[in-house]
């Protein structure tokens, strides 16, 4: 494996979403170009998805609402409360106070509480009573202010969980749901690190946004409404001063947003990428090791992390410089602010209590653009992922079954193609011409070179890709007219790549077949000789598989996926290099239990050791997707010809 370039590592790791812009060229995985960066293509779209989502919760929605405005008020009035207390210090000390409409009817409110006799009779009589009587009537309403808000946040917060982690369920709900439907080209051609970053990263960012960071931006809007309220019914022409400041805000948020929204989408891409290579790293680790390129693979991951770093400290610096700019810039408003308050005090008889609070009001009237400002970095990256999670959703699934589908519950198993011609992409053509016929109890073999077309036969078979040119039809039907369901459960598959799920051995066995009994399970088991290693396992049937089958040999993983095909009742079976991972005295057996198994069945076995095909009843021998030679095993070699070439050893299989 050669070095290769951090561009070349992006254009492999970090692709796109949309399969459009790739186009595979055979059943592996391939790949394609890199990832657009920039801000969400079409933000508008993204939000309206989001929110129908957050939208099924329009009732617990409404009362985060009330708990918001509730939350304000209370943090506005909390504030307020200071402006009567200095106010009445002042007259008491013989000042003048031209009190504001919500300070005269706060202050009525606590003059009357200091009226109460349980209240008046707290304090000792002395110089100070009244006012010390005042502070304690403010402190006593204080507290229940503060008291209805701190509720309000609490049930605020626990509403907002409940509505962003059903949110997020409700996504990966139907991400997963979609995944089940998208065609095998899709999981061709994307990296499992690929499609495991949008469940985690992506959707976890947009809980994210929709936890904090929407909470943030309505309740920062409500409270910049109410402190600017506040403000005008305090003084009208210290709230133009401050609203003077409002466009520089603005245009300085938005400059930093628009920058740090491109890096956070870059940051995403980066994420991908790094994602992907480990998971393929660490999947090919043995390879890696084998062919000691340790050092290679540590190389080119420190590239990926390093751009990885790079994007994520610009993402961060763009994002994280809103706070201390916007804080500097209303610092410079609350200066001015509180310098001409000052003057008003001595020239107009405005209060020293309004002015103090006025003063608390400027600053806090730049913390919502602050708080908004800083969350658009958090609002990007989830749109950013929200956009690649939609855009899985919006990939076209498979075909739908055509509308007069033959519903038939189960097939007989005389498969026919007649003159088929097929490419992954339409500049190659993978098969040319097949014509070839299969009956109940008959094994069709297919032999070759690798890259012949052997495979894509079966993938054809499965409907995993459609036909451009010719038809299949099995029992007379053609496979378009046959349900895409009813048809795949009517083949059992063996492949060369195993696969088996966490649980144990009996549900991995069963998995061929879920109404199967324990009975069934051992039957099957026995077919494919894996009875004797699982009864030699410390918990027999019920041994758990662990990690894809890691405490399993390859070959006794094998044997599990061929107990799994033989349980399933299906009439067409198809062994794709079944007993390459096995050694040749189990394959023996294997080979006895399947002709068993194959007696009524419909077989295509795919395989480069031709001393498992000498039994077939026809032998295809492709080679650049045509069938050059078919026969049985001794007319074939009787011909002479690329089978007994490659029979005999005289030209060896590519």
């Amino acid at each position: 494996m050669a070095k290769r370039t951090l561009e070349s590592l992006q254009k492999q790791y970090a692709r796109a979403v949309s399969d459009k812009r790739r186009g595979p060229g055979g059943p592996g995985p391939r790949r394609g170009g890199p990832r657009a960066s920039g801000k969400p293509k079409n933000t508008s779209a993204t939000v309206r998805r989001l929110l129908s989502y957050v939208g099924k919760y329009k009732g617990r929605l409404v009362l985060v609402l009330c708990c918001m405005l509730t939350s304000t008020v209370t943090s506005l009035l909390g504030s307020f409360m200071l402006a009567p207390i200095i106010n009445r210090i002042q007259i008491q000390l013989g000042g003048e106070v031209e009190w504001t409409p919500i300070g005269k009817a706060v202050d009525g409110l606590i003059t009357r509480i200091t009226e109460i006799p349980f209240v008046s009779d707290m304090l000792s009589a002395g110089q100070f009573q009244a006012i010390a009587t005042y502070v304690l009537a403010a402190v006593f309403v204080l507290a229940c202010v503060y008291l209805v808000g701190v509720c309000s946040n609490y049930l605020q917060a626990r509403l907002m969980l409940i509505v962003s982690h059903g949110a997020s369920e409700a996504i990966r709900n139907d991400l997963f749901t979609k995944l089940q439907k998208l065609p095998v080209r899709y999981f061709d051609t994307n990296t499992t690190g690929e499609i495991m970053s949008r469940f985690t990263n992506d959707v976890d960012n947009v809980e994210v946004m929709i936890n904090n960071s929407l909470t943030s931006l309505v309740s920062g809007v409500i409270s910049l409404i109410g402190t600017f309220i506040f403000m005008v019914t305090t003084n009208i022409w210290l709230s133009l001063i401050t609203v003077a400041f409002l466009p520089i805000f603005a245009k300085g948020g938005q400059a930093l947003a628009k920058r740090s929204g491109k890096y956070y989408s870059g940051q995403q891409a980066a994420l991908g990428a790094v994602n992907g290579y480990i998971e393929e790293t660490v999947t090919g680790s043995k390879v890696v090791k084998v062919f000691n390129h340790e050092a290679t693979c540590v190389e080119e991951f420190d590239m990926l992390n390093n751009d990885l770093r790079d994007k994520q400290l610009k993402a961060q610096f763009y994002g994280g410089i809103m706070g201390p700019v916007m804080g500097n810039t209303s610092q410079v408003a609350y200066a001015i602010t509180v310098g001409v308050g000052g003057v008003m005090m001595f020239t107009s008889g405005f209060g020293a209590g309004d002015l103090t609070v006025f003063a608390n009001y400027s600053r806090q009237f730049s913390m919502p653009i602050n708080m908004i400002s800083q969350q658009t970095s958090t609002i990007f990256a989830a749109l950013a992922g929200a956009e690649r999670v939609f855009g899985v959703m919006d990939m076209e699934p498979e075909a739908p079954d055509a509308p007069d589908a033959d519903p038939m519950p189960f097939l007989r198993g005389h498969v026919e193609l007649k003159n088929v011609t097929f490419g992954y992409v339409p500049e190659k053509t993978i098969l040319k011409n097949i014509s070839l016929y299969a009956k109940p109890g008959q094994k069709i073999a297919f032999v070759g070179s690798t890259g012949a077309g052997k495979t894509t036969v079966t993938n054809l078979l499965n409907r995993f890709y459609d036909i451009e040119e010719g038809e299949i039809t099995i029992d007379g039907v053609p496979l378009k007219n046959i349900k895409r369901d009813v048809l795949r459960k009517n083949i059992a598959m063996v492949l060369q790549d195993t696969h088996l799920f966490t649980g144990t051995i009996m549900e991995n066995i069963r998995y061929g077949r879920l109404d199967a009994t324990d009975e069934e399970v051992v039957a099957a088991a026995k077919t494919a000789y894996a009875h004797g290693f699982i009864t030699r396992l410390s918990e027999g049937y019920n041994t758990m598989i662990e990690g894809d089958g890691a405490n399993l040999s390859q070959g006794q993983r094998q044997l599990l996926n061929i107990a799994r095909a033989a349980l399933s009742k299906a009439p067409i079976l198809v062994l794709d290099e079944a007993t390459s991972s096995v050694d040749t005295r189990t394959e023996r057996h294997i080979e006895k239990g399947m002709d068993a198994l194959m007696a009524d069945r419909t077989t295509f076995v795919i395989a480069h050791r031709l001393s498992t095909v000498r039994n077939s009843n026809a032998i295809m021998v492709l080679e650049q997707g045509e069938i050059i030679e078919r026969g049985s095993h001794e007319e074939l070699l009787a011909m002479g010809g690329r089978y007994y070439e490659l029979y005999t050893g005289k030209k060896e299989l590519d």
